[in-house]
Formats: structure tokens, C-alpha cells, sequence
């Protein structure tokens, strides 16, 4: 029997952190035995937000490089760049004539940016119907995904069913895959950890950024346990190693802090230098990614062959 498929992808728009990691790349790494992977660097959705040529290459391999520095086998899993398949907007448009615009004014970052009063572009607008058409070519039993994107996928598996029953039986329904306790990792300043907030723990952080970042964890002056602290450190300790440590330093902030110091030091060490090693040969890494795209392109083109048959343009 053939492996089940997964899929999922990551924006280039800025460092990754650890948040990042847990709450989703994490789970590329360990699910590839199991799983026919596709990931993919979600460049034509980043553009929402990054409009500079030089900035957006040096994002996407960025991207790149951050994927092989945390495991992904290119032998195991099928790495590309979105912008590299052009059935991606292709099918997109397709879904765009059966999409109305209430459903997608239902979307959480349409309504958040409404609510902030934001001049809002076609592109986020439409945002959910092109990750529709990024999950569906590639018949995906598994997406997985931080919570805030699980809206996402529900889209995508409601626009297949809308594709299915108005030209017929094509499109995988897929399930999204959510790590548990990772929705809510908290940033530097308490609120969720996201490269909008500037409240982010690196994922490559050098020991300097890190003692860094880690000391400017917000803590509540209760004495205790401090909260946020313990979040991020539970990412790298069980609660029953952790909760005793911490019990017994109670109300010592200082200590706590330094002990979470170490620890990330330990977990981003390995994981820095196996990206400054990938850093050093770029064409190799590109070369990868090239190769990655040339393998999603047969998948996706399959499956638009079939799109445009059930949908009447294919006439020879």
C-alpha cells in the first residue's frame, strides 16, 4: 500500500522561532517515515506582506535553509516553492468563480483586518482560496498546522466539497493535524509568540540573543512560578522533570531564567550550526529546492489535467 500524504508549508516572511518549530516544522521531521511529505515555501502568499525583491529571495532561502537545518531528508520529503507551480493560481481561479465573497468574509484575517480598519488587498482577501488550491492538488490526508490556521484547512475541505458536487467527484477532503498544548506558546511579552508581535525566541539564535530574548520574559511579581517562563521551557522539558525544579526555586526568577537559558542553548546549538553548515553551499540547497519543485510539478499538473476535464475546458 502507498503511504498517506501530508503537506504543509511555512511563509517567508521573517525568522522563524521556536514557536514556529513546536507548534508545526516539528511534526514535518517526525512524520516523514510515516507519511508521502510535500512542504513547500509558501512565497506567492508572502507577498501580502513582503513587496522587495531582495528581501523576499533572501526570505525564501532563509526558508530553505531553515528546513534542512531541522531535519527534513530531501530523500523523504518533497521540498518546493510555491511560486514554482503555476497551477497553484491556476486553480485557485477556478475556485474563485463558485467562492462568494460573504463565505470569505467569514475568514479570521479578513475580519481582523477589517476590525483594525485596514486597507485591505485582493490578495488577503482571497487568502483562503489559494490555500485551498495549495492543499488540494496534491490529494493530502493530512495537513498539519498551528491552531490560527486551522480555519484554513476547514476552507479548503469546504471548497472541495463544493468542487465535487457541482462538477464531480475529484478533490480529497483533508484533515488538519494540530500538535496538542502548542496553541498557545507564549511570546517574551505574554502574548502568543508571532513575528507580528516582535515577541519571538529565534529559532537560530546565537547564545547572545537568546540570554537576550529569555531575559526579557515577562513575569508577574507574585512570586511563584513564573508563568511564561515555564511555558517556553516546557517545549524542552516534561512537567514532571520541570514542575519539581521549578517548585523548588520558587519565586527565584534569576535562576529560572538561566536555567531556561541553557536549555535552548542546548536545543538551538545543534540545530544553528547544522544551518551554518547548509548556509555555506547555497546552489546545493537551491538545487534541492529546484528539484523538489520539478517533482510537486508532475503531481499538480495530474491533477489539473483532471480539473479541466471536469470542468469542461479540455477539448483536446
Amino acid at each position: 500500500m502507498s503511504k498517506k500524504v501530508l503537506l504543509s508549508g511555512v511563509k517567508p516572511t521573517g525568522r522563524v522561532h521556536i514557536a514556529n518549530y513546536f507548534g508545526a516544522m516539528k511534526q514535518f521531521v517526525d512524520l516523514a517515515n510515516e507519511y508521502e511529505s510535500y512542504i513547500f515555501i509558501a512565497d506567492y502568499h508572502a507577498l501580502n506582506f513582503i513587496q522587495n525583491k531582495e528581501e523576499m529571495r533572501q526570505n525564501i532561502i532563509d526558508i530553505l535553509l531553515d528546513y534542512l537545518a531541522i531535519g527534513l531528508d530531501p530523500k523523504k520529503v518533497t521540498l518546493f516553492k510555491q511560486s514554482d507551480i503555476s497551477e497553484h493560481p491556476e486553480l485557485a481561479w477556478i475556485f474563485d468563480t463558485f467562492v462568494t465573497m460573504p463565505y470569505l468574509e467569514r475568514a479570521h484575517a479578513y475580519k481582523d483586518a477589517r476590525a483594525k480598519n485596514k486597507e485591505i488587498n485582493v490578495g488577503t482577501f482571497n487568502y483562503p482560496v489559494l490555500m485551498a488550491a495549495d492543499i488540494l492538488l496534491y490529494s493530502p490526508d493530512i495537513v498539519p498546522v498551528g491552531q490560527d490556521q486551522k480555519q484554513h484547512v476547514e476552507y479548503a475541505r469546504d471548497i472541495a466539497e463544493k468542487f465535487n458536487r457541482i462538477f464531480g467527484e475529484i478533490f480529497k477532503l483533508p484533515k488538519e493535524i494540530i500538535m496538542k498544548d502548542m496553541e498557545n506558546i507564549p511570546g517574551i511579552d505574554g502574548r502568543k509568540m508571532s513575528k507580528s508581535y516582535n515577541n519571538t525566541i529565534p529559532l537560530f539564535a546565537e547564545y547572545e540573543e537568546i540570554k537576550k530574548c529569555v531575559m526579557s520574559i515577562v513575569t508577574d511579581s507574585g512570586g511563584g512560578i513564573p508563568q511564561n517562563v515555564y511555558a517556553i521551557h516546557n517545549l524542552l522539558r516534561p512537567a514532571s522533570e520541570l514542575l519539581p525544579l521549578y517548585e523548588s526555586k520558587a519565586g527565584k526568577y534569576k535562576e529560572l531564567k538561566e536555567m531556561l537559558i541553557e536549555d535552548l542553548e542546548k536545543f538551538i546549538a545543534p540545530l544553528r550550526e547544522r544551518r551554518k553548515k547548509f548556509e555555506k553551499d547555497i546552489p546545493a540547497a537551491l538545487a534541492i529546492l529546484k528539484a523538489g519543485g520539478e517533482k510537486a510539478k508532475k503531481v499538480a499538473s495530474k491533477k489539473m489535467e483532471e480539473v479541466r476535464e471536469k470542468i469542461g475546458v479540455k477539448i483536446y
